[in-house]
């Protein structure tokens, strides 16, 4: 059984793997299972099952483990997690679940946010915080005008905006999200403002009705 010193940093864990010792693999997948399950929480809001993306995130963890360059990548963590993230959005894009999930009820779900914290909770007004002008309170939203917005999102929204706006409602920043999608950081936060106006209209101008 290979030992394992607290102290070691996980680049230096991988080359300790990479030389051979094979053991490292399974240090480092406990190690980082908490973050998957904490990424997993935050990703379910898109509509796919959690013990799924608990799966997912242990491949996505794999690959990162497999595939990780010290020479070439930034620190393990931060690959560790993009490759988790990328793991499973790509399976909730393949699924044939509903699209926006979380707006198919009522407008007040709610989510996990932040990477590794699991008490912090926010509603969508607080997702989509700065889109519209009204204090979120004075607005009432009911199942009926939730269908509007989700298909204005649908057919509003550019399948990218769609796709930034998914991964936003996370609680990703955007550079986090031009990494998930493979876009770079100036188009992927231009989507985002641009999402968040075409929002902050909609609602203020059926508000007004």
């Amino acid at each position: 059984m290979t030992k394992i010193s607290m102290d070691e940093s996980d680049e230096e864990l991988i080359t300790r793997l990479r030389d051979g010792e094979s053991d490292v693999t399974d240090y480092i997948m406990n190690k980082y299972k908490d973050m998957v399950r904490s990424k997993a929480a935050s990703m379910y809001i898109l509509g796919a099952d959690k013990d799924d993306l608990i799966q997912e995130g242990m491949i996505g963890l794999f690959k990162a483990v497999r595939d990780y360059d010290a020479g070439r990548d930034a620190s393990f963590r931060t690959f560790a997690d993009l490759c988790v993230s990328r793991q499973m959005y790509t399976a909730i894009q393949a699924s044939n679940r509903k699209k926006h999930a979380p707006l198919n009820s009522y407008i007040s779900l709610y989510s996990k946010k932040g990477d590794y914290d699991e008490d912090k909770e926010f509603s969508l007004d607080q997702i989509l915080e700065d889109m519209k002008d009204t204090d979120p309170e004075s607005m009432m939203i009911d199942k009926e005008n939730t269908r509007d917005i989700e298909e204005f999102i649908e057919n509003g929204l550019s399948e990218f905006e769609q796709s930034v706006l998914e991964l936003h409602m996370t609680g990703m920043s955007y550079v986090e999200i031009a990494r998930v999608l493979g876009k770079d950081e100036k188009s992927t936060d231009n989507a985002l403002f641009r999402l968040k106006n075409k929002i902050r209209k909609y609602i203020n101008k059926n508000s007004d009705k």
